[in-house]
C-alpha cells in the first residue's frame, strides 16, 4: 500500500478515519492525501446573493486555516502527509485524486449505528462509494488501531462479482486479515438447496482461481445473515461488492447493504465490480 485518501470535514466521524488512515500508513510506509472540499455556504451570502472577492479571499483562507490546525494531530507524526483543499464540492473528484496519485484505499468516517441513516442514501459516504475505483473503508467509530484479523466477505457468487473477491482477498493479506467469504441463503425465490448452493460457489471459486472455502449461512434476510453471520465469527471487517454509479450490487440492492452499513459494529469496506 503505497497511498491513501482521507476526506475530512473537520468532524469527529473524518477524525476517526483520519486515525485509522494515519494506522495503516506507518503500517505500510504508505503516504497519506488527506482531502478538504471547502465549499461556501449559502448561509454567508447577503440578501443580494453576492459576496465580494476579499469576502471570498478571506473565507477561504478561514478555511485553510483551519485544515491546518486539523492536521496538527499526533497520530499524524512521522507520516508524510500530503494536504489537499478543493474549493467547492464534487464527491466524483476524490476518484480523480486517487487517480492521479494511484491512491490503494480512501477511508472515511461515519456516524455509527443509531446515526447513519444516510450512510448510503444521498450522504457524503455514499457518494464517494458510487464514483470511486478503489475500495473504500467505511470506519465506525474511534480506533486508535487498525488491525483487522476476521475479514468477511459477503457476496452473491455470481460471475460479475469475481474480482471484487479478488481485490478483498489481496486487501485481507495485505492487513495480515484471514478472509472468510460467507453465502447468505435465504427462503423464497432465491433459496438455492446445499448441492445447488456448493455447485455455484465453486464455479465461482474455479473463475476465480481462488483457493477459498466459503461458508454458506442460512437465515430469513440477506442483511440480517451476514450480520449475524459476522457477529458468530468475530468479524473485525465486513466487506461487500458495489456497482459504483449504478448503486448497490445486486445482491445488496434495495436497504441491504445500507442495513449492513447501518448496524454492523464492525467496519465496513466496499470494492467496485
Amino acid at each position: 500500500m503505497k497511498s491513501i485518501i482521507v476526506p475530512v470535514d473537520f468532524s469527529k466521524q473524518s477524525e476517526n478515519a483520519l486515525k485509522v488512515a494515519a494506522s495503516l500508513a506507518k503500517q505500510h510506509e504508505a503516504e497519506l492525501l488527506v482531502l478538504h472540499m471547502l465549499e461556501l455556504s449559502p448561509a454567508i451570502m447577503g440578501e443580494s446573493g453576492y459576496i465580494s472577492q476579499e469576502q471570498v479571499v478571506h473565507l477561504i483562507k478561514l478555511g485553510e486555516k483551519r485544515f491546518a490546525d486539523f492536521l496538527e494531530q499526533p497520530f499524524l507524526k512521522g507520516i508524510k502527509v500530503v494536504p489537499i483543499i478543493k474549493h467547492y464540492k464534487v464527491f466524483s473528484e476524490v476518484n480523480e485524486v486517487a487517480e492521479k496519485h494511484k491512491a490503494d484505499l480512501i477511508v472515511m468516517g461515519s456516524h455509527g449505528a443509531d446515526g447513519l441513516q444516510e450512510i448510503f442514501i444521498g450522504s457524503n459516504t455514499e457518494r464517494v462509494v458510487r464514483t470511486a475505483d478503489v475500495p473504500v473503508l467505511v470506519i465506525k467509530g474511534d480506533m486508535s488501531e487498525f488491525k483487522p484479523k476476521n475479514f468477511v466477505f459477503a457476496s452473491d457468487f455470481e460471475e460479475e462479482s469475481v474480482d471484487a473477491l479478488k481485490k478483498a482477498k489481496d486487501m485481507a493479506d495485505l492487513f495480515g486479515a484471514k478472509l472468510q467469504p460467507v453465502y447468505i441463503n435465504t427462503p423464497g425465490d432465491e433459496f438455492l438447496s446445499h448441492k445447488d448452493a456448493y455447485e455455484k460457489i465453486s464455479k465461482f471459486l474455479h473463475a476465480a482461481s481462488l483457493g477459498l472455502e466459503v461458508e454458506i449461512y442460512n437465515d430469513y434476510t440477506v442483511e440480517k445473515g451476514v450480520l449475524n453471520y459476522s457477529d458468530g465469527v468475530s468479524a473485525d471487517l465486513i466487506g461487500i461488492p458495489t456497482h459504483g454509479r449504478r448503486g448497490l450490487a445486486h445482491f445488496f440492492m434495495g436497504s441491504i447493504g445500507e442495513d449492513i452499513a447501518n448496524h454492523s459494529n464492525a467496519p465496513v469496506i466496499t470494492f467496485k465490480i
